[in-house]
Order: structure tokens, then C-alpha cells, then sequence
């Protein structure tokens, strides 16, 4: 029997916990996409993300402090040509661990869900590193690369 490892992504950050928190809660579109609608700094409310017109997500925050905060995904289309299930993301859940190290915070992005035995996998893996890669530039940098709005 094979056992199934959920995406699990860790970086360091040169910078604090309170500013970790406030981009996964408040600063959403200066480092995801800047496709964003609702909120996502309360327990219990629901906010969406879009990438175009063929691929959203639309969360639920579940867990809401300054060490962890966790979404799940209630609604999701990746309508992309080559998926034959462009709803893999429906009932995933997206949980951010933040943990103070000496002068750095240490981020635990896991994405229970997400795993190699669904067809997303590796466009969506990938997804998670650029935007990933966004929020570190975004919090030491304080410019992140979000999915812009196309005009």
C-alpha cells in the first residue's frame, strides 16, 4: 500500500509573524491575485480567488490565530483543456502553520488534498511554488508577483 503525501511546502522568511499573518488574512491580492473577492480575516467567512476566467477557488476560513490559519475549499473549476476533473480542489484543505525562529518566521504551507494521485498535481504544485515565491518577495521585498487582473 502506497502512502499518499499531501503538497507541503517550507520557507524561511526574513521578517515576523504579524506580518505573515496580516498577508494570508488581509494582503491576499498583493501576493496570490489580485482576483479577489469577500474576506479573509475572519473565522468562518468566505472569500474567492480567480485566475481568469477558467480557474477559482472559493474558501472558508476554518482556523484563524497567529500560528495557523486554514481554509477550506468549498467551491473550484480548473477549466483547463487537458483536466478531465477540473474540480479536484473541491473539500481540500489549505493549512498555513507560522512558527517565530530566532529572527526569522518559519511558514508551513500543507495542502491536504493536493497530492500526487490527482491529476492537478503538477500544474497545481507548480501554482502553489510561483505564488509561493510572490509572498516571500511580498513580505521581505514588499513586491509580490499576484496573477493581475487582464485588461
Amino acid at each position: 500500500m502506497t502512502t499518499v503525501v499531501n503538497y507541503n511546502n517550507t520557507i524561511l522568511l526574513n521578517t515576523s509573524v504579524d506580518k505573515v499573518y496580516k498577508a494570508l488574512t488581509n494582503e491576499i491580492p498583493l501576493w496570490w491575485t489580485e482576483m479577489f473577492e469577500g474576506s479573509s480575516d475572519k473565522q468562518d467567512v468566505i472569500f474567492t480567488v480567480r485566475f481568469g476566467d477558467n480557474v477559482y477557488k472559493t474558501m472558508q476560513v476554518q482556523e484563524l490565530n497567529h500560528h495557523k490559519v486554514v481554509w477550506y475549499v468549498k467551491n473550484s473549476l480548473i477549466a483547463l483543456p487537458e483536466f478531465k476533473n477540473q474540480t479536484e480542489w473541491i473539500g481540500t484543505t489549505i493549512v498555513w502553520e507560522i512558527n517565530e525562529q530566532e529572527q526569522n518566521t518559519k511558514l508551513i504551507l500543507t495542502h491536504i488534498g493536493l497530492n500526487s494521485e490527482i491529476e492537478c498535481y503538477q500544474v497545481c504544485s507548480n501554482g502553489w511554488k510561483q505564488f509561493i515565491d510572490s509572498l516571500k518577495s511580498y513580505l521581505e521585498n514588499g513586491k509580490g508577483t499576484p496573477f493581475l487582473i487582464q485588461n
